[in-house]
């Protein structure tokens, strides 16, 4: 019931080193009973009650104003620490009795399961949003993560929603309400024939979940041509939950967990990252990458374990993968602006290295850091891709060669999309 972290660094170095690596948001778990049930209990008693004493010894050098406060206070005093260093956050429902998520049958899966009681979930919203009233970098609260196991019921799911989210408004007004679906935050579809019936507007967030392994598909990424595979996926986001991004009640869409293996041993991962780049640059959508936690004060009843899907390293005092985290700079800066007066145009971007296309002033073409990267035009398929403001278009000069660019803009120098994931000369 501690955020990760605290017995390897200050909480002020985490912060700062948040911001440092271009995050303006955490999406910060948290379970409904450390509210409900556990409030009084200090970080102290908790880490004890656990026989984490190694951890607490740590915590008493990193951050030894943490171990006599309550879990809650502990958990306002860490929130308010990212806030100062101009870090949002999103207070996730993650389970409500505290333990590793998720499970189909952990109990914490959908309401009527053995921790989930509708009545005792709706009373933590209510405590959280007061909490967090008077802070206002605490922009919004999801309702659960990954609503999943048998007792998945689409009536339910209304019923419990709509509740849960005029719960958190009435205790504070200007928090977002997150919404996740069903089947792990993957599935919306029940929406196209029956709408939420919530009338609260521009508070209304969907958040869905996309990893290499989901739905057991892993194995794709290894067996199928990758831009098949990705063409698929992205196809299959769009009918099961990207549909909520368009039509009469369209609404904001946060991917607010994607990730993969840092240690680039999962090749499956490596080529997953790629695709899901795309699509999350194709549609500038906001997200949330799984984790940043190096490791666990314990996990699964394994103190310290490793988390190889984290950005920061075992110690928490560097990256795990400076690669990785080059891989998403182009999708922290904003791609589209439905206000901007100025001249659309394209970037080219290649989402297995996270660089973009650029031409040096010698008119050489490479790839490097997006920010800054050459602008381009392209007018559709069997057009040329013009560098703009000048006559210079993308040119393949044979197979096998580097492309160029020229100022013959004929055959060579028209393209069409091959799929969602290549372009086709």
């Amino acid at each position: 019931m501690l955020p990760e972290g605290l017995d390897q660094q200050p909480i002020s170095h985490i912060a700062r080193h948040i911001s440092l690596m271009g995050f303006n948001c955490v999406r910060l778990t948290w379970a409904t009973y450390m509210f409900t049930r556990y409030s009084n209990l200090t970080v102290a008693q908790s880490f004890m009650n656990n026989g984490l004493h190694d951890a607490i010894s740590r915590i008493e050098k990193k951050n030894p104003h943490l171990l006599g406060l309550t879990v809650v206070k502990a958990q306002w005093t860490v929130i308010k620490e990212l806030g100062r260093h101009g870090v949002m956050l999103v207070l996730d429902n993650h389970v409500s009795e505290p333990m590793w998520c998720c499970g189909s049958n952990d109990g914490n899966g959908f309401w009527g399961d053995k921790y989930f009681q509708p009545e005792e979930w709706l009373e933590g919203l209510d405590i959280v949003a007061k909490i967090y009233k008077d802070l206002p970098m605490v922009i919004g609260v999801s309702l659960r993560n990954e609503l999943r196991g048998p007792l998945q019921n689409q009536n339910v799911w209304y019923e419990n929603v709509e509740k849960g989210a005029k719960t958190i408004h009435r205790a504070n007004p200007n928090l977002l309400i997150i919404i996740s679906g069903l089947n792990y935050d993957l599935d919306f579809t029940f929406l196209k024939q029956k709408p939420l019936n919530l009338h609260m507007r521009n508070k209304i967030v969907y958040e869905i979940h996309r990893y290499a392994f989901t739905k057991g598909q892993a194995n794709w990424f290894l067996t199928q041509p990758l831009n098949k595979v990705c063409d698929t996926i992205k196809e299959e986001i769009m009918n099961v939950s990207g549909f909520l991004l368009r039509g009469a009640n369209a609404a904001p869409l946060f991917f607010s967990e994607f990730g993969g293996d840092q240690t680039g041993m999962d090749p499956s991962s490596n080529r997953f990252m790629g695709c899901i780049l795309s699509f999350l640059a194709d549609l500038d959508l906001d997200w949330a990458v799984w984790a940043l936690q190096g490791n666990y004060y314990t996990r699964q009843g394994v103190p310290g374990m490793e988390e190889p899907f984290g950005m920061f390293n075992y110690t928490w005092n560097s990256l795990t993968s400076p690669q990785y985290h080059a891989k998403l700079q182009l999708i922290q800066q904003k791609l589209q602006d439905p206000k901007s007066k100025k001249p659309m145009y394209h970037l080219l971007y290649h989402p297995q290295s996270g660089k973009c296309l650029t031409i040096a002033p010698n008119n050489v073409v490479y790839a490097s850091d997006c920010i800054g990267a050459s602008r381009w035009s392209h007018n559709g398929d069997g057009t040329p891709i013009r560098l703009t403001g000048t006559s210079l278009c993308l040119t393949a000069s044979r197979e096998g060669l580097p492309i160029t660019i020229s100022t013959n803009c004929n055959e060579q120098s028209t393209w069409k999309l091959a799929s969602n994931y290549q372009l086709s000369n």
